[in-house]
C-alpha cells in the first residue's frame, strides 16, 4: 500500500468527520441564543413605590366594597341534628335515627333579625362529610345518568350496582346516599305556608348534559340497606335535588341548596320549621344545620374576599410607605444603567 495515499486518506477523512460534525449543530437562532427583545425593567427605588401604592390604593376600596356587601347579606343559621332527637334516644342516636317505626317529625322556630328580600335561598349544611373521599366519587356512572341506552353500565358503581341482577338506575354510592331531609315552613303571624320553590336550584349544565330525559330510576333504593332518600317517576333532568347532590363538594363542610322562597320576609318575622330529621349522620359524628340566606352582586355570606384584599392592599401601602421613609431618609445611589450587559452587547452582536 502506498504511504501517501494512506497518509492522504486519513486526512479526508477528518476532514468528512470535521464537515459531519458541524453540519449537526443547530442553526443560528436569536430565539434559542434567548437574544429576542424583551422587557428588561429596573426596579428603582420610585418604581417599587408606585407600583405597591397602586396596589393599595386599588385593592383596599375593592375590600372595603366586598366586606360591606357581605356584610349586607341576611343569614340565619340552625342547627338540629342534636335538638331532633328525643330525650329517651340521646344515647342511641344510630338506634333512633335507623328505626324506621320512630315518627322524626321535628319543628323549629327561627327569627328573621333583618328584612329579607326575595329570593331566599333555603340551604342544608353538613359537617364531618367527606364526599371527596376516593371510593364514593368513583361510584358513579355517568354514562347511565346520561343515557337510557347505556342502563347497564354500572362497572364503576359497586356496590351499589345491581339488584337480584338487574342494573340499579342510578347506581353508585353518591346517588344511593342522596339527603333525605324535608323543609316546610309558616309564617307565624298569619299561620300561612311559606311555598319552597325547587325548580332552577340545578347548574343548567348539568340538567342539560349530564342528565338525559330519557333516563328514569329503576330498582333505586330496593336492596336490603337504605342509603338515603328516595326518587320519583320523574326523568332524572327534572329531579334537581338529585342533580344537586350528584356534584361533590371539595370540603368535609359544604351547603346545598335545597329551594328557593320567593316572597319577602320582614324583620321580626317568626317561621316556624317543620322538619324530617331522616338523615343519618350521627354514625360519622357529622352535623346538619338549615340555612335561610339572602344574596349580593358578590353571592352568599362570605367575608373571606373583602378581608383578603383589605389585607393585600393594606400590606402594600404599608411597604410603600416604609419604602419611602428608607429612601428619604437614607437614599442610595443608583448604578449606571448603560453598564448592564444588554446595553453593552444589544442582540448578542
Amino acid at each position: 500500500m502506498n504511504p501517501s495515499s494512506s497518509t492522504t486518506g486519513g486526512a479526508g477523512s477528518d476532514d468528512n468527520t470535521s464537515i459531519r460534525r458541524n453540519s449537526n449543530r443547530p442553526k443560528y437562532s436569536r430565539f434559542t441564543q434567548q437574544e429576542l427583545p424583551a422587557c428588561k425593567p429596573i426596579l428603582t427605588p420610585k418604581w417599587v413605590i408606585s407600583v405597591f401604592l397602586l396596589v393599595g390604593i386599588v385593592f383596599i376600596p375593592i375590600g372595603v366594597v366586598s366586606l360591606l356587601a357581605s356584610r349586607d347579606v341576611v343569614e340565619i343559621v340552625d342547627r338540629y341534628d342534636s335538638v331532633c332527637v328525643p330525650l329517651n334516644s340521646t344515647d342511641d342516636k344510630i338506634g333512633f335515627i335507623t328505626n324506621s317505626s320512630i315518627d322524626k317529625t321535628c319543628f323549629r322556630t327561627l327569627t328573621v333579625p333583618k328584612k329579607m328580600k326575595q329570593p331566599i335561598y333555603v340551604y342544608y349544611q353538613l359537617e364531618n362529610y367527606y364526599q371527596n373521599h376516593r371510593r364514593y366519587v368513583k361510584s358513579r356512572s355517568d354514562q347511565q345518568l346520561k343515557s337510557a341506552s347505556k342502563r347497564d353500565d354500572t362497572g364503576s358503581c359497586d356496590p351499589e350496582d345491581r339488584v337480584n341482577g338487574q342494573p340499579i338506575v342510578p347506581c353508585g354510592l353518591i346517588a344511593w346516599s342522596l339527603f333525605n331531609d324535608t323543609y316546610s315552613f309558616t309564617r307565624s303571624i298569619n299561620n300561612k305556608s311559606l311555598d319552597v320553590n325547587h325548580k332552577g336550584i340545578a347548574w343548567k349544565s348539568d340538567r342539560d348534559h349530564k342528565f338525559g330525559k330519557d333516563v328514569f330510576p329503576l330498582n333505586f333504593q330496593s336492596g336490603p340497606l337504605i342509603g338515603g332518600g328516595n326518587l320519583t317517576n320523574e326523568s332524572l333532568d327534572k329531579q334537581e335535588n338529585l342533580i344537586v347532590w350528584m356534584r361533590t363538594a371539595a370540603l368535609p363542610t359544604f351547603r346545598k341548596l335545597y329551594g328557593k322562597i320567593e316572597v319577602d320576609l320582614e324583620q321580626g318575622d317568626v317561621i316556624n320549621v317543620t322538619l324530617q330529621n331522616n338523615y343519618n349522620t350521627y354514625s360519622f359524628d357529622g352535623k346538619k344545620k338549615l340555612v335561610l340566606s339572602t344574596t349580593s352582586w358578590i353571592g352568599g355570606k362570605n367575608d373571606f374576599l373583602g378581608i383578603a384584599y383589605l389585607t393585600v392592599g393594606g400590606l402594600c401601602f404599608f411597604l410603600a410607605m416604609t419604602f419611602t421613609v428608607i429612601y428619604l431618609v437614607k437614599p442610595r445611589q443608583l448604578g449606571d444603567p448603560t453598564y448592564l450587559s444588554w446595553n453593552q452587547n444589544p442582540g448578542g452582536n
